[in-house]
């Protein structure tokens, strides 16, 4: 079979520019790439056939050679052109995939954008930090000061990672890439370039505070505000104050993660809080007033109904927690826990006797009630 035009191949016209040709590649090589056409048996083929078209319109003697002699230039040996075959020279290949390696697999190879290893600047990593603050604090806010163990920017190189600011140089072993590739029959293997660690550039004369490095530790100081409403797992994010970046990279950022303290006396469910109350027994029975702490610091007086008994709840409105970012406000619901009175006097024993029978002459039912349970248990005794 025939083959068929190079510049057809690519879908460009003849005296296409080197960028417009390498722009063709790029998108048919996508296009066309056996892992993204495992259900079409002809990519393959295809692949191979730009593969073969750009290496020789790539490389300005072929080029020439193909554009005054057609494919003739190449056969029998003439212009040492692209080998007829599936990929032609395995080091013409390797040369030809490695454009659109980058655009493939780049991102899933950890690249940032735009080149690879090329650029010497890394940004830092995000750092965490947990921040503990008491129930009161995420009530009204509060201002925090923090000590931050991180890397920040070498005072002597600012930076650069070079002593005296000595630019650095192009990596000799992967020529800037900050990669290195292997061919192993149809695939190319692509591993970080030992020489420079992936930056694509080596310094020669390293900063001697920082090691080459471009940042050093030490501990940051940072004031942090945190707004009202704050519960356990909300994270506040202070941008740039992270790792520093490798050799003048950008900074990370600071991820601090908030756990509010539990309380004494309240427990909170998102914006309400729940407070349980001792009542005296007499209050309960007889009804009555009674002062219940805030959360604010201050107090509420609360109207007791008579005949409560213990476990009744009554709800404050707004006295709750306020919600995060918001103008709302929760409420506070407090439990009655009736305290059963202990050491009492021989009076207060007398009175309570008197009540006892008081309300057995009130109350014949309830009082016949337990006449038979007290019977009943001193039948199961004898």
């Amino acid at each position: 079979m025939a083959k068929r035009d190079y510049y057809e191949v690519l879908g460009v016209k003849k005296g296409a520019s080197a960028e417009e040709l390498k722009k063709a590649y790029r998108t048919k090589a996508k296009e066309l790439h056996p892992d993204r056409n495992a259900d079409n048996p002809q990519a393959e083929a295809q692949f191979k056939e730009v593969n073969e078209a750009y290496d020789c319109l790539k490389d300005d003697q072929k080029k020439a050679a193909y554009d005054r002699f057609g494919h003739a230039a190449f056969e029998n040996g003439m212009g040492g052109g692209p080998r007829s075959g599936a990929y032609g020279q395995q080091g013409d290949f390797a040369s030809a995939f490695s454009d659109v390696f980058e655009d493939l697999f780049g991102d899933f190879m950890g690249r940032g954008g735009g080149g690879g290893g090329r650029s010497r600047a890394q940004r830092g990593s995000d750092l965490r930090y947990n921040l503990r603050v008491s129930l009161e604090e995420a009530y009204t806010g509060v201002q925090k000061t923090i000590q931050v163990p991180t890397s920040v920017t070498c005072d002597t190189c600012h930076g650069s990672g070079a002593e005296g600011g000595a630019e650095p140089v192009t990596c000799p072993t992967c020529n800037g890439m900050g990669k290195v590739r292997a061919q192993q029959g149809f695939f190319t293997i692509e591993r970080t370039c030992h020489q420079c660690n992936g930056m694509g550039q080596i310094i020669k004369n390293p900063c001697r505070t920082c090691g080459g490095q471009g940042r050093m530790q030490k501990e940051k100081q940072l004031s942090v505000n945190i707004p009202q409403g704050v519960e356990t797992g909300t994270r506040i994010r202070l941008a740039g104050e992270g790792e520093a970046g490798l050799r003048g990279g950008p900074n990370g950022d600071l991820y601090i993660f908030i756990e509010v303290k539990e309380h004494a006396l309240f427990q909170r469910d998102g914006v309400h809080l729940f407070c349980r109350v001792p009542v005296s027994m007499p209050t309960a029975a007889l009804g009555g007033e009674i002062e219940v702490p805030t959360i604010d610091g201050g107090k509420a007086r609360v109207k007791v109904p008579a005949g409560a008994q213990s476990g009744k709840q009554m709800r404050l409105r707004m006295k709750g927690m306020p919600a995060l970012r918001s103008s709302n406000t929760g409420d506070m619901v407090i439990e009655l826990a009736v305290e059963t009175p202990v050491n009492l006097t021989s009076r207060q024993r007398e009175l309570l006797r008197e009540f006892e029978k008081l309300s057995e002459e009130n109350n014949p039912e309830s009082s016949s009630f337990f006449s038979k349970v007290k019977g009943f248990w001193d039948g199961m005794k004898g």
